[in-house]
């Protein structure tokens, strides 16, 4: 996430959002989707994807996912 949105690691708390990362636009959040979607081999779907308004959701979802 941290390379994604161009931010030091210590940015990325469970709050970190758009509204504290200057870098997150809706290009990089696609980005950050694909990223995650590489990495642990997973799908979002649209909706899912809808809802990655903060870290600890995206956190959340990928979990989810990898269960």
């Amino acid at each position: 996430m941290a390379a994604v949105f161009e931010t030091e690691i210590s940015n990325i708390t469970d709050d970190a959002s758009p509204d504290t990362i200057e870098n997150w636009d809706s290009l990089r959040l696609i980005n950050l989707v694909a990223a995650l979607e590489d990495e642990f081999n997973i799908e979002f779907e649209e909706e899912e994807i809808v809802e990655m308004l903060n870290f600890k959701l995206v956190a959340l979802l990928v979990a989810e996912k990898i269960k």
